[in-house]
């Protein structure tokens, strides 16, 4: 039997105490309503038991195509994957102590490298390279449900990862809300800018979601 090392048991216990919708998560239906630019447009989705996205009743088959995308980013957060189906084949190395009693944890495969921040075993900054852009995820505020926790304020830094300069930042605030045994996402807030200089948003776009029924 395999002996695990001290980082990959301090990233498997961060991935772990994640929230994720379990086994018996029957889905969902809501209304969406999504602004942007002074623009207001509304719909309908629903999220199947097998985590199936439709988005119908949206005029505009661009923003439809964009609360899709938004609603997967949705399911991959609350998808419950093992640990092992995700990182069985992966390296862990421990690479440094940060400010706050946090460690960094590099995780590497054949394909990628990541890194990783975890604090309080919360994964609180995540970094992936992807050929000419690298990817920063930097979580500031958490909801701490019953079941594990939730990033609900985080930003998202896009990087030249061979300059290092910066190409856009996405700030994200989300807001939750229990439906019967679950957390569903009902709002969120995203504010994008085109560099690391300015201090005032590009452009905001809000989702919100309401009139939420889980499945039968």
């Amino acid at each position: 039997m395999a002996i695990q090392s001290t980082a990959e048991t301090l990233f498997q216990t961060a991935y772990e105490s994640r929230y994720t919708w379990n086994e018996n998560f029957p889905g969902y239906a809501a209304d969406v309503q999504l602004l942007q630019e002074g623009e207001v447009y509304t719909g309908k989705i629903q999220i199947d038991p097998n985590l199936n996205i439709q988005v119908t009743e949206v005029a505009d088959k661009q923003i439809a195509a964009g609360i899709d995308i938004q609603l997967q980013e949705v399911v991959t957060r609350c998808q419950k994957t093992s640990f092992l189906d995700s990182y069985g084949q992966h390296d862990f190395i421990l690479v440094e102590t940060v400010e706050n009693h946090g460690v960094t944890v590099f995780v590497k495969s054949e394909n990628t490298d990541s890194r990783y921040q975890i604090r309080n075993q919360k994964i609180y900054q995540e970094v992936r390279v992807m050929g000419r852009m690298s990817l920063e995820i930097n979580s500031e505020q958490f909801l701490d449900t019953d079941c594990g926790y939730i990033p609900s304020a985080y930003h998202v830094v896009f990087r030249n990862s061979h300059t290092d300069d910066v190409n856009s930042i996405l700030k994200f605030t989300d807001t939750y809300q229990k439906f019967g045994d679950y957390y569903i996402l009902t709002k969120q807030i995203v504010a994008e800018y085109e560099d690391g200089k300015t201090a005032t948003p590009q452009s905001i776009t809000e989702f919100v979601y309401s009139h939420i029924q889980l499945l039968e």
